[in-house]
C-alpha cells in the first residue's frame, strides 16, 4: 500500500474521529452559507425577504443534487481504485470528473441569463416575492462553476487524504461569506443581493484553493492529469452517486411543497418560519452527511483493499456515533431553538410564535435520520448505487411527499409538523432492513 495515502493505515476509534471531524466542520461551515444570509435578511432585509430565499432554495438543491452525484459516486470509484494500487486510473478519472462538473454548472449560469422568470414563477413564488426573489438566484446561480468545483472538492480533498485541507478551505469560505454579509448587507445596504454576492464569493475560496492544490500538488495520490474520456465510467459513477442525487432533488421537491403548504396555511410568514426550521436541519443533517462523507472514503478503500476486520472495526464504530449524536442533536435543538430563533425575528412577531409552535414535532425526525443517512453514504462506498438510491429515494421523496399530502388533510396544522417525522421512522425501517440484509455481502459485519 502506497505510504502517502492516509486510507492505507489501520483506524482506531480516535483515528477515525480524527479523521472525519474535518469533514463534519467543513459540512457545518457550508450550512452556515445559508443561514449566515437567512440571519442578515431576516433582520436587516425582513421576514419578507428571508421567504423569498427559501422560495429560491429548490434550485440550490438542484445544484447541490447535481454536484455531489459525482463527487460522491466518482470518491467511492477513485478511492477504490486507489485501494487497488491503480493510482494513474485514479488521477484520470478524477481529472474528467473536474471537468464534467464545470460543464454541468454552465448549463445553470445560462439559465441565470436566460431562463430565469419562468422558473422564478414555476416555483410558486407570490407576487410580493417574485422580485426578490429574482434578484437573489439570478446572483448566486452567476457563482455556479464555483459552486460546483467547492462542492466536488469537498469530498475529494478527503479521498486524497487531506481532509484538513478542505476544512481550512471550507472555514475560509464561510468567514468571507460572513464578513462580507455584514459590509453588503449591514453597512452598504445591498439588500438581499448583498447576501447573494457573500455567499458567491464564499464559494469561490474552496475552489480556488482546490484548482491550485490539485495542480501544483505532484507528490500527492491525486493530482490533475490530461483528462480521459471514460464515458462508462461516468455513468456508473453517476448510478452510484444517484441516492446523493435523489436526497438534494427531494429536499428540492419538499422545499417546494413546504413552501406551498406554508404559505397555504400561514401565509409568508408562515414560509418565513419554515426557513427558519429548515436551517436548524441544514445544521444537524450537516453533522451527519459530514461524518458519512468523511468515513466513505475509508470503506471504499478498505473495501478495495479486503480488509474484513477493518471493515467491521469501522461499521461498529460509526453506528455507535450515529445513535449517540442523533440523541444529542435532538437535545440540543430543543435546548436552544428559542434564543436561536431570537437571532432571525422579534419574539412577540407571528414569525416567531409559529416556529415555536411546530419545532418540538419537527425536531423529533433528528432522531431518525442519521441512521438512514449514513447507510446510504455506506452503500455508495462499496459502489452499490441501487441500496443507496433505495434508502435515499424512500426516506426523501416518497415517504415524506407522502406525509406531506396526507397528513395536512387528516390532521390540518398539526400534520404538516408531523409529516418530517413520520417520514424519517419510516425510512429508517427501511436503512435497517438493508444494513441487516448486506452485512455478510460487504464484509461489515458477520452474515448469517
Amino acid at each position: 500500500m502506497p505510504e502517502n495515502n492516509a486510507l492505507a493505515r489501520q483506524f482506531t476509534l480516535p483515528s477515525l474521529m480524527r479523521f472525519a471531524l474535518p469533514n463534519i466542520i467543513m459540512m457545518v461551515f457550508l450550512s452556515m452559507y445559508t443561514i449566515v444570509d437567512g440571519m442578515f435578511i431576516s433582520r436587516y432585509v425582513g421576514t419578507l425577504a428571508l421567504s423569498a430565499v427559501n422560495m429560491t432554495y429548490p434550485l440550490n438543491c438542484l445544484e447541490m443534487a447535481l454536484g455531489i452525484m459525482l463527487a460522491s459516486g466518482g470518491s467511492a470509484v477513485i478511492a477504490r481504485q486507489l485501494g487497488e494500487g491503480d493510482e494513474d486510473k485514479a488521477r484520470h478519472n478524477f481529472s474528467f470528473l473536474i471537468t464534467v462538473s464545470v460543464a454541468v454548472s454552465l448549463v445553470f449560469l445560462l439559465a441565470a441569463i436566460f431562463f430565469l422568470d419562468p422558473i422564478i414563477a414555476a416555483l410558486g413564488a407570490s407576487e410580493a416575492q417574485f422580485d426578490l426573489c429574482r434578484t437573489y438566484a439570478r446572483v448566486l446561480m452567476l457563482f455556479s462553476p464555483a459552486f460546483f468545483l467547492q462542492t466536488t472538492f469537498q469530498t475529494l480533498f478527503i479521498t486524497a487524504g487531506r481532509p484538513g485541507l478542505g476544512l481550512a478551505a471550507t472555514v475560509g469560505g464561510g468567514l468571507t461569506n460572513i464578513v462580507l454579509d455584514y459590509v453588503f448587507i449591514a453597512r452598504l445596504h445591498w439588500g438581499i443581493a448583498g447576501a447573494a454576492v457573500a455567499t458567491g464569493l464564499g464559494y469561490l475560496v474552496p475552489a480556488v484553493v482546490g484548482l491550485i492544490f490539485f495542480t501544483w500538488n505532484r507528490r500527492g495520490t491525486l493530482f490533475f492529469v490530461r483528462p480521459r474520456t471514460d464515458w462508462r465510467m461516468l455513468l456508473f459513477a453517476c448510478a452510484n452517486g444517484s441516492s446523493e442525487m435523489v436526497t438534494n432533488i427531494a429536499n428540492a421537491i419538499t422545499t417546494y411543497l413546504f413552501n406551498l403548504i406554508f404559505l397555504h396555511y400561514w401565509g409568508e410568514d408562515g414560509v418565513a418560519s419554515i426557513t427558519i426550521v429548515l436551517y436548524f436541519q441544514f445544521v444537524f443533517t450537516a453533522v451527519f452527511f459530514g461524518f458519512s462523507m468523511g468515513v466513505a472514503p475509508v470503506f471504499s478503500y478498505k473495501y478495495g483493499a479486503q480488509d474484513t476486520p477493518q471493515l467491521r472495526r469501522l461499521f461498529r464504530y460509526c453506528i455507535g456515533f450515529v445513535i449517540l449524536c442523533s440523541v444529542f442533536c435532538t437535545a440540543l435543538s430543543l435546548a436552544v431553538i428559542r434564543p436561536s430563533l431570537a437571532l432571525f425575528t422579534d419574539a412577540g412577531s407571528r414569525v416567531f410564535a409559529i416556529t415555536i409552535e411546530g419545532f418540538p414535532i419537527y425536531a423529533v425526525s433528528f432522531l431518525f435520520m442519521g441512521v438512514s443517512i449514513f447507510a446510504s453514504s455506506l452503500f455508495t462506498a462499496f459502489s452499490d448505487g441501487r441500496v443507496s438510491a433505495i434508502i435515499s429515494f424512500a426516506r426523501t421523496l416518497v415517504f415524506l411527499v407522502g406525509m406531506l399530502l396526507l397528513l395536512p388533510l387528516l390532521l390540518g396544522e398539526i400534520g404538516v409538523w408531523l409529516a418530517v417525522p413520520a417520514a424519517e421512522l419510516l425510512g429508517i425501517l427501511v436503512s435497517i432492513r438493508y444494513l441487516v440484509r448486506l452485512r455478510g455481502v460487504y464484509h461489515y459485519g458477520k452474515a448469517k
